[in-house]
């Protein structure tokens, strides 16, 4: 092919090519901030929580890549329409290889609609615990209590039971407190109503519960049920716990432990030998 002939194929080509990488430039930036824009326009919208925010811009986000890489392919030539109808012929091969991909979009889609959960909320997923981040549109984000990222893929969130913590305003509190058996169970009962009383977080309705639980091996095993909000959860668990065990030490209440006595043969064979009309070899 003689230059002159070859000049104008590489200048038409060429600028198909640096517009075609302009175009794709763009698109990747402009994916990027339609994902922003669309979670900055939502937020401003109180009726629609941060859960919805993060799917709904990461839809925003992906149809943008998808229209990108349409403008891509034409600028080199390729009729859209007809790729548009081959994309859809194989569509079925394509889903049939992608179906856990595809299921969790399904299952992302089901999660918005039934929400089990929302963002900022404390759950359990199929033995894994951790406060919501976000979902989108393949994976849900947690956050563990020491701060360690999960992603979990929507078809196991789905797929499995959901245990939601944060759900409800009040939660319930359960402690065991064992006593000795000669302690006076009126008297630790009295001392476990006076902490519930002097802590304003524990709730009047439902009315808190002292009763003994079960009788141990060692220690009479008291119940103490109250309930309280669901933020103040923690924070009333550790203080009563402790608070019970400061008033039992003052009201000579002991809580007791685990002993093991260990016998020596051999000691017990030379204390007979002691006694009284023992006999000992020389």
């Amino acid at each position: 092919m003689e230059l002159n002939a070859f000049f104008p194929y590489l200048v038409e080509h060429g600028v198909n090519f640096a517009s075609a990488l302009f175009i794709f430039v763009a698109g990747l930036w402009f994916s990027g901030k339609a994902y922003q824009w669309t979670v900055a326009a939502l937020r401003r919208t109180p009726l629609i929580d941060a859960t919805l925010q993060g799917f709904f811009g990461s839809l925003a986000r992906y149809a943008v890549l998808a229209f990108t890489i349409l403008a891509v392919l034409a600028k080199f030539g390729v009729q859209t329409t007809s790729l548009i109808a081959m994309l859809g012929a194989a569509g079925l091969a394509v889903g049939l290889a992608l179906q856990g991909t595809l299921s969790n979009v399904a299952a992302g889609v089901m999660l918005l609609i039934f929400r089990p959960f929302r963002a900022g909320q404390y759950v359990e997923i199929g033995g894994v615990a951790g406060t919501v981040k976000e979902l989108t549109l393949f994976t849900t984000e947690l956050a563990t209590s020491d701060n360690v990222q999960i992603i979990v893929p929507n078809a196991s969130v789905w797929g499995q039971a959901v245990k939601n913590f944060s759900h409800h305003p009040t939660r319930r509190i359960d402690l065991i407190f064992g006593i000795s058996y000669d302690d006076d169970i009126g008297a630790a009962m009295a001392a476990m109503r006076d902490v519930i009383a002097a802590d304003k977080r524990v709730l009047a309705e439902p009315e808190p519960l002292i009763a003994v639980n079960a009788l141990g091996q060692s220690s009479v095993d008291m119940l103490l049920r109250v309930w309280t909000c669901t933020a103040d959860y923690w924070p009333v668990k550790f203080d009563l716990t402790r608070a019970v065990k400061e008033r039992f030490d003052r009201e000579g209440i002991t809580i007791p432990y685990p002993t093991q006595t260990v016998h020596n043969p051999q000691e017990a064979g030379a204390a007979q030998a002691l006694k009284p009309g023992g006999t000992s070899r020389s």
